[in-house]
């Protein structure tokens, strides 16, 4: 069965898009959309170039694959509501930063877990050689080296982990179990691409993150807010590892979110007045 885009009707017309991250599939953004949904947003999961399949597919695109795709999916989803806010998990959330790159018009952006680098706690050894890995990642015989996540999964509901221990791969539908290094190349260029260009993103801004996430460390959240043109809000999570749209604050995360996406106009308060760190 292909893997399918998600779609939740609601009756505010506003829409929210959500990303999916990096080897992720629109079923690991289902515990948020209901959530915004129930809330009154018309929510869209669209299925990013290269995902739903296998690693081999995955490693024919680029970040601009995934990125074309994105906003063709905005522009169809942008004549049917009447704003759209977008929210992304890690990739996601810096893909919905570049959209708004190119299309000035979102309203609004969430980002969860930014990654810069991979240097949480939990990450391997060989990450913290990220400058080299990025030189090397797309060379032949490398790119399709790939690195399978470990225990815990960035996952602190013990519930969760303990389906992901069980099925890996398994707990999210169309998700792809390893990540591979071509893949974690275009993720860098791109991050680095979104680096450059932050000052000329005007959008509003919210970035959450866990202080105790075991793959991102907190100073990837604060060097998002810092590269970033437009005001932001940045707020840390106490009770969650990487994966906190799905973790054990996801209803916080969508309360956060919903009330950031529907405040009249987030970007009226200063950046500094915004930011809380709870």
């Amino acid at each position: 069965m292909s893997v399918q885009p998600l779609r939740l009707a609601g009756c505010s017309g506003h829409g929210v898009l959500l990303v999916h991250g990096l080897t992720g599939a629109p079923a690991e953004m289902k515990p948020l959309a209901k959530r915004l949904a129930r809330r009154g947003f018309e929510v869209h999961a669209p299925l990013l170039a290269g995902h739903g399949a296998d690693e081999a597919t995955l490693l024919r695109t680029t970040w601009r694959d995934w990125l074309d795709g994105l906003v063709e999916a905005y522009d169809r989803f942008a004549a049917e509501v009447d704003t759209v806010s977008v929210a992304g998990i890690c990739v996601g959330g810096a893909l919905g930063l570049m959209l708004a790159a190119e299309r000035p018009s979102v309203r609004a952006a969430a980002v969860y877990s930014m990654t810069f680098e991979y240097d949480g706690w939990n990450m391997p050894r060989f990450a913290v050689a990220a400058p080299v890995i990025q030189l090397v990642a797309n060379l032949p015989g490398v790119r399709r080296l790939a690195w399978a996540e470990t225990h815990p999964f960035g996952l602190k509901d013990e519930r969760l982990r303990g389906l992901a221990e069980r099925a890996p791969g398994g707990l999210i539908e169309g998700a792809i179990d390893r990540l591979p290094l071509g893949a974690l190349y275009q993720m860098y260029r791109m991050n680095r691409r979104l680096e450059r260009i932050g000052k000329t993103i005007q959008t509003p801004t919210l970035i959450l993150h866990a202080s105790d996430d075991d793959m991102s460390h907190p100073r990837n959240a604060y060097r998002l807010e810092t590269a970033l043109g437009g005001p932001t809000r940045l707020h840390l999570l106490d009770d969650s590892y990487h994966m906190i749209h799905v973790d054990q604050e996801r209803d916080r995360v969508a309360a956060l979110t919903a009330a950031f996406f529907g405040e009249d106009a987030p970007y009226a308060v200063e950046s500094l007045e915004m930011r809380s760190h709870v």
